[in-house]
């Protein structure tokens, strides 16, 4: 059974945890100072984090909500929800280990290599979003699965984030169909992936070369790929420290003036 050292139930009250004190929230001085005095957040410095979680002790608050505002305050400070919508209440995660990948780091195999340039798919940004979450969601058919958590209510919530700008999709199409893909969340320098899929070999490796590609080129800094696997690892995903994870994501800024920026998929962006 894993231990749960260090929790907060999150209400209308208390937003979240915030795991670092160094940096303001993002909102204007007066907005921030209202939330604190309104006991909305509560600030557990980062030190007191370190003492009581371990790598594995990722869940930092329970319950509260998905909506916007609360979503997005807890991105910029590395948090984010995952449950399985059919029985738990929200968790919200914040590991002490982030699993990232730097899109100068990306690991192009010679055989991806080789699928490239056959020119077989075309990948597009931030044209389909609906689409690609709902695959994300069903795809070998995770949605009947104990412990899926792309349910309604998330769907729901980030397609009030993609309607905002802040949510963001990858496509891979053959033809007119499409055949691979992930969506995620652009937060500062970064971007949040949160999911993806293949209905063909490898188009999701192909989705998430396309993305480090244009980050690349628009300055983002790192994909946070929330948790490790081998497929991510092949790409070149490693583990970084939460304090170099946050820095990164911000580039060393005040977070409420890097988070206004976040250029890259944003000029794709249906109106």
């Amino acid at each position: 059974m894993k231990l749960i050292r260090f929790c907060y139930k999150l209400n209308d009250r208390l937003w979240f945890p915030n795991p670092n004190p160094d940096m303001s929230l993002l909102l204007d001085p007066e907005e921030e100072e209202d939330l604190f005095m309104e006991g909305k957040l509560k600030i557990p410095s980062y030190e007191e984090l370190l003492e009581t979680l371990t790598p594995i002790d990722d869940i930092i608050a329970v319950e509260g909500d998905l909506r916007v505002e609360r979503l997005l305050l807890a991105y910029r400070y590395g948090i984010f929800p995952w449950f399985s919508f059919r029985s738990t209440p929200i968790q919200w995660c914040a590991p002490i280990k982030r699993f990232v990948i730097f899109p100068n780091e990306i690991h192009v195999s010679h055989s991806m290599r080789t699928l490239m340039n056959k020119h077989m798919y075309r990948v597009t940004f931030n044209t389909a979003f609906d689409q690609v979450i709902r695959a994300c969601s069903t795809v070998d058919g995770r949605i009947n699965e104990e412990g899926a958590w792309l349910g309604n209510d998330i769907i729901e919530a980030y397609t009030k984030l993609h309607e905002l700008g802040h949510a963001r999709s990858v496509e891979v199409w053959r033809g007119e169909k499409l055949v691979g893909g992930l969506y995620g969340v652009a937060v500062g320098k970064g971007f949040v992936g949160e999911s993806m899929f293949s209905f063909e070999p490898n188009t999701s490796k192909l989705a998430l070369i396309a993305l480090a590609k244009q980050m690349q080129e628009q300055g983002g800094s790192l994909i946070d790929c929330q948790i490790r696997t081998p497929h991510l690892e092949s790409l070149g995903g490693r583990y970084i420290e939460y304090k170099e994870y946050i820095d990164t994501l911000h580039d060393d800024k005040n977070v409420y003036e890097a988070c206004k920026e976040s250029p890259y998929l944003g000029p794709e962006r249906p109106q």
